[in-house]
């Protein structure tokens, strides 16, 4: 196995825009095997290359049982919208928000070998590959977010184990308060 560590939220990577795929070549097959790997370890829905720190338009799902990758990926989206679908990331490890997107997406693009592929989907499917190509494109899933919704994930992150900030720090008097909070 080759397990990548996943990038947090705040490492710059994830806001980059990934560059997109030119050599179908052995390199390229071994990401998606690490992406591969990675994301069914973690486990996860879907797992984009920016995630592991590698800056190029690839990602992997595993959606109803259906393991998959994608290369070079454009979106053509249904208009009716799922406004309140629970979404969580790897990149926010624990936290999950309603997040509004189509029901309904046809991705297009590209297996490791250069070949042509189109995923339809809808539901879980539809959500995962919004998700991913968002991460390509260097866009959060906190970014499609209405204000309050976005706000209330902002406070989540920020209390998050792994959100970066240190801990509050906990100050004991020096004086005598016969266990009394000061």
């Amino acid at each position: 196995m080759a397990i990548q560590s996943i990038r947090l939220f705040g490492d710059p990577v994830l806001r980059t825009p990934a560059e997109p795929v030119k050599d179908f070549d052995k390199e390229l097959r071994k990401l998606v095997k690490d992406l591969t790997d990675t994301m069914m370890d973690a486990p996860g829905a879907g797992l984009a290359a920016p995630q592991i720190g590698v800056g190029l338009r690839v990602f992997t799902y595993y959606v109803d049982d259906t393991l998959g990758h994608l290369v070079n990926p454009t979106l053509d989206l249904s208009e009716d919208k799922d406004e309140d679908g629970e979404e969580g990331c790897l990149s926010f490890p624990g936290l999950t928000f309603p997040t509004p997107r189509a029901i309904r997406a046809v991705a297009k693009g590209f297996d490791m070998h250069g070949e042509p592929v189109t995923i339809e989907g809808t539901d879980l499917m539809a959500r995962c590959v919004q998700h991913e190509t968002d991460h390509l494109d260097g866009v959060l899933f906190i970014d499609r977010m209405d204000p309050k919704q976005r706000k209330l994930a902002m406070k989540a992150i920020r209390e998050a184990e792994w959100s970066g900030l240190a801990a509050p720090a906990v100050k004991f008097s020096p004086h005598a308060t016969q266990g009394k909070a000061l």
